[in-house]
Order: structure tokens, then C-alpha cells, then sequence
């Protein structure tokens, strides 16, 4: 039964939410080793490299898509539909990829969540909404928003000015599901009860609003949004989906 965004139950929300990051999860563990290899090798900056590995872990993503361009400020969109027992429902994918040699943070512009971002900031209560649709219209049909985060810790290798050593080591890939703003009062109800910390803007500098997401504020909500690859200096990685 196929049914309309804005009839979905929180508890649905969710699970779309931990079907999509199981689903690029599954991805990821299958395309580890190449992106390890991508960051050992690769003379492009980590950005660019991380961007690469992400879209081509998602030629692998599973999902049944729909012929419908979506818009948004992200490396990724899909339309696609979301198939549960008992439940369908049309699914607008954002996953963005970040390059960091921060491992805990992601940081986020506020066009890449659909969450208010409320926290102390400066001393100062912050409530800023963020810029993409909980749900959002196409042809006329709606679809849910779901963002995804691929994050890249990075850390430059030694010896980056000899041949044979190569110019970036891929630490750890930390995979988020990051709440849709449907679930604002489950996630971040208020300014003292948040998952983010402040971001690295200047205004006084004129520079747009940004926010980091705390992986540890987020994984004590709930543990399976946040799932990591660690790798060891050999690509060798975990594999295993923490749900507890």
C-alpha cells in the first residue's frame, strides 16, 4: 500500500531512515578496500576523492528508483521508492560526502538537513531551520526526505614528498542517517537537548550559518544511526552493523 509522506507514523519514519543507511552500508563494506586504495593512490584533494568513492558505492545502492530529477545541495539525489511489508512510499535520497581529519563531526550547511538546528551558541540561544523540505513535491507527487552522510577522516600519510608513499591514509568511514525535521522534537527538541555542535563559520565575516553533527549525541539517541568502518594501515576494516 502505497502511502503519502505526511500520513507516516514517526515510528515509520525511522525505519525508512535505518533502511537506507543499512542499504549503504552494505555498499560501503562491499567497497571498502577500493576506498581505501582511492585514498592511498589518488593525487586529487580529499574532497574530490571522497565524492568519487561515494558515488560509486551508490551505483550499488539497492532501491527501486523512480524517473523523477530531484534539486538540492548534495552530492547525491535520488528518487526512489521505499518498499516495506505492508508499506511504499516515494523517497527523495540526499547522501553528501565529507573529507575530514576531524573523525567525531561532520560539518553541515543549513541547505543539507531538513532539522531546525537548536543549540547554544556564543552564550546565545540558536533556533535556525534548515533549508531542505521534510517533504517535498514533484509532478505532484510527495516525496519523504532522507539524508545521508558519507564521512572521509582522513589523515595525510608520511613521506608525501617520496614516490613511493602515498598522499592521503583513509582512517575511518562513518556512515549517518541524519533525522528527518518530521522527528525534530525525538532528535532535538530544544537548545539544551541537542546533537550539534558549533560550526566553523565567522559572521563576523559575513560567512552563511554552518553546524556540526555531534556523531556521539546522535549515536546516545539512537546507535544505529551512526556506523563506522575504522581501518588499520593495512585497508583492513570492520564489517559489523551496530544496532545497540
Amino acid at each position: 500500500m502505497e502511502k503519502r509522506p505526511g500520513q507516516l507514523r514517526s515510528d515509520d519514519i525511522e525505519d525508512i531512515e535505518r533502511t537506507s543507511l543499512r542499504s549503504l552500508w552494505l555498499a560501503a563494506r562491499d567497497f571498502s578496500v577500493d576506498a581505501w586504495e582511492y585514498f592511498r593512490q589518488s593525487q586529487d584533494d580529499p574532497k574530490d576523492i571522497a565524492e568519487d568513492i561515494t558515488r560509486e558505492m551508490l551505483d550499488r545502492f539497492s532501491g527501486f528508483q523512480i524517473q523523477q530529477r530531484i534539486f538540492g545541495n548534495v552530492d547525491y539525489r535520488k528518487a526512489r521508492y521505499v518498499i516495506h511489508p505492508g508499506l511504499a512510499v516515494r523517497q527523495a535520497l540526499f547522501v553528501d560526502s565529507k573529507a575530514e581529519k576531524s573523525r567525531n563531526s561532520a560539518t553541515l550547511q543549513m541547505s543539507q538537513t531538513s532539522l531546525a538546528v537548536r543549540q547554544h551558541r556564543g552564550g546565545a540561544p540558536t533556533d535556525i531551520q534548515g533549508a531542505i523540505p521534510q517533504i517535498t513535491t514533484y509532478a505532484g507527487f510527495e516525496y519523504l526526505t532522507t539524508t545521508l552522510l558519507a564521512h572521509y577522516h582522513y589523515a595525510a600519510a608520511s613521506g608525501n614528498d617520496s614516490k613511493d608513499r602515498p598522499p592521503y591514509r583513509l582512517l575511518a568511514l562513518t556512515l549517518v542517517a541524519v533525522p528527518n525535521g518530521l522527528l525534530q522534537e525525538r532528535y532535538n527538541p530544544d537548545q539544551s537537548d541537542t546533537i550539534w555542535i558549533a560550526g566553523r563559520n565567522a559572521p563576523s565575516l559575513g560567512e552563511s550559518f554552518r553546524v556540526r553533527l555531534s556523531f556521539n549525541r546522535l549515536a546516545q539517541k539512537a546507535r544505529w544511526r551512526v556506523q563506522t568502518f575504522v581501518f588499520d594501515e593495512d585497508g583492513k576494516t570492520t564489517d559489523e552493523w551496530s544496532e545497540a
